[in-house]
Order: C-alpha cells, then sequence, then structure tokens
C-alpha cells in the first residue's frame, strides 16, 4: 500500500490514520504539532511519541520533503528567492517579499505549468506533476525557518496554475488555515489563476474570503488567445462571467492582473476597451510591467504608457495601480530561476 503524506492530511484524517495505528485519537494533536508548528521533515524527530507508535506510523505514511536548494537575496529589496528540492528531486520556486505590513510569501503549486501563457516562463518545460498539499505547506515552513521570521501573507502566484490542481489546494487552504498550525487567515491569502472558469465555480462553492487574482492580460479575445491559450477554452466572456457569479455568492473585490506588453496590448484604445469590459464590477486593475523572458518576444510597455494607461482607467471608473518590480536582479520573476536549473 502507497504511502501517505502526513503534511497532506487534514486534521480529521490524521485522526482516523492515528486510530487506525493503534493509538488514541488525541495523538493527532501531537502529530499535528510536530508538522505544522514545529515542520519536522521526518516521523523520527516526533520524540513524544512511542518509537513502536513512530515505527508503525512510518510502515503507513512519510513527510514529503522541500528543502531549500539554492537562496538568492536581492540587493535592492531584500526579496528572498528560493529553488527549492522535492522528494522526487523535482524544483519548484518560492519567493518571499518584504512589505510594511509583514512578510508575504509566493509559492507554487505545480512543477511546472501546461497552460502555455506565451509572457511567462514557468510553462516552458510544461508541467511535470501536481504539488501535494503538505509540498505547498512545506514551502512556508522552509522559508520561515531559513528567515527566522513568520510569514503573515500568502500568494498562490508562483509556479502552476493553482485551479489546475483544486482538490490538494483546496486541502491546502484548510490546513493553512487551521489554528493548531501555521493559522493564517484567508483573508491573508491570495490566489491567482489564468481563468479556469470551473475551478473559480468550485472557489466559490466553498465561499472563503480569500482574494481571487485573475490572469486577465488582455481586453479582448484577439489579444488574450495570443498570449494565453487558455482563452481558447474560456473566453473573456465566460470568464468575466464566472467572475461575477463568484462576486455574487461571496462579496469579494477581484484583482485583476494585467501585464502591460508593448505594443501589444498597452494601447488608449485597449485600456478604454478594458475599462468597459470591467465596468458595474467590484475590482482593482494590477498593472505588472512584463519580465524580460530571453524565450519570449513580449518587452515591458513604456512608463508614459503605463501612466497613459492608469488615467483612461480611472477617468472610467476603475482603479489601477503598478505593482512593484521586487527581486529584479535575483530573477525573482516566476520560472525563471528553475528554467536556468533545467538548462544547466
Amino acid at each position: 500500500m502507497e504511502k501517505v503524506d502526513l503534511r497532506s492530511l487534514t486534521y480529521t484524517q490524521l485522526e482516523e490514520l492515528v486510530i487506525r495505528a493503534g493509538e488514541k485519537k488525541f495523538r493527532a494533536s501531537q502529530v499535528f504539532s510536530w508538522l505544522h508548528e514545529k515542520g519536522v521533515s521526518s516521523i523520527e524527530e516526533m520524540t513524544n511519541l512511542s518509537k513502536a507508535f513512530r515505527e508503525t506510523l512510518s510502515q503507513l505514511a512519510t513527510i514529503a520533503r522541500v528543502d531549500i536548494m539554492e537562496k538568492y537575496v536581492s540587493k535592492k529589496d531584500g526579496t528572498v528567492k528560493y529553488l527549492m528540492r522535492l522528494t522526487d528531486g523535482e524544483c519548484i520556486e518560492t519567493v518571499v517579499m518584504q512589505y510594511h505590513h509583514g512578510l508575504t510569501i509566493c509559492i507554487s503549486s505545480q512543477v511546472g505549468c501546461r497552460m502555455g501563457c506565451r509572457f511567462c516562463a514557468s510553462t516552458l518545460g510544461g508541467k511535470k506533476r501536481d504539488l501535494l498539499a503538505g509540498e505547498m505547506l512545506g514551502q512556508i515552513l522552509s522559508a520561515q525557518a531559513d528567515i527566522g521570521k513568520r510569514i503573515s501573507n500568502i500568494v498562490m502566484m508562483g509556479i502552476g496554475e493553482p485551479l489546475d490542481n483544486f482538490d490538494n489546494v483546496r486541502t491546502f487552504l484548510e490546513l493553512v488555515n487551521d489554528e493548531r498550525g501555521l493559522n493564517i487567515g484567508y483573508r491573508h491569502i491570495s490566489l491567482s489563476t489564468c481563468g479556469l472558469v470551473h475551478g473559480i465555480a468550485k472557489l466559490a462553492e466553498m465561499n472563503i474570503p480569500i482574494t481571487l487574482s485573475i490572469s486577465l492580460h488582455a481586453p479582448n479575445d484577439a489579444i488574450r488567445t495570443g498570449m494565453m491559450p487558455v482563452n481558447k477554452a474560456h473566453n473573456i466572456e465566460t470568464l468575466l462571467k464566472a467572475c461575477r457569479d463568484y462576486q455574487r455568492v461571496t462579496g469579494r473585490r477581484i484583482s485583476f492582473e494585467y501585464a502591460m506588453c508593448d505594443g501589444v496590448n498597452d494601447s488608449a484604445e485597449n485600456a478604454l476597451e478594458l475599462a468597459k469590459r470591467l465596468s458595474g464590477m467590484l475590482c482593482h486593475v494590477n498593472l505588472i510591467p512584463v519580465n524580460n523572458v530571453k524565450e519570449r518576444n513580449y518587452r515591458k510597455s513604456k512608463k508614459e504608457t503605463i501612466e497613459k494607461f492608469i488615467e483612461i482607467l480611472a477617468k472610467n471608473g476603475i482603479t489601477a495601480t503598478v505593482r512593484r518590480e521586487l527581486g529584479s536582479d535575483i530573477s525573482a520573476s516566476c520560472g525563471q530561476l528553475r528554467q536556468k536549473t533545467l538548462e544547466a
């Protein structure tokens, strides 16, 4: 029988496993503490459990490793980027950013990505596999242990499409919010999707107060399909309907990510069309000067172009800001470091 990953089990599932191992239910509390508060990487480290229980537990389960392989610290703003190695040798990226409100971690949800967005380095090698909930948690625990400070905010915007790994992401959200563990509130979590409509609907059913970020990046289907192949399956009209449905259920403001690409999607006409598309929605547009990825042809928009874009959106009732560029000197944008490692 295949062993389960202990850190990927919900508290209820852990209680069931403990009983199956011949122990009292309360032992689950001890195991959960070792996994989520102390962040141990092996069952042998759980020293307040009997040797017999640890041996039985080791026959039923394991703990997926998430080890720091490389670390880079930005000299510009203190952003920390990690290349992390998983138990099977695959690598992912994790970034920790410093803001006035605390530390924010950007975690990966898959090894690679199959969405094929043209401006993103994460998708160059395709998708290898989904991450377990415990491997998502492991990124936070490893980074916290290294930095020595509590991480208070999570952005699910690293390598992978979270809604393409929905079941594991749902379990991760439950675990990271558990007050017996990391206890990070849902309002401190942001999930970014390229626009998987069925996943947005399932997220709406959960009705939890996380921030939903939509990678829109274009005001019409012609431009978006050229940038994001997912638009062939879920065009802008379908996607925005799903967003409005999500908003009706949750009452939450939606953030729209928009990568500013010189000469592609950054004209005054594009800004006006975008404003009309989003009219009437409780939303915010996050403009992102696109990263220069050597395998892609996109280049970031000029500063004056971005300023004009914001001005047009504002005149039409849509608030927009430009995302701070963090860690530009350490390849902190998604997928760049992993790609370098694959090429080495």
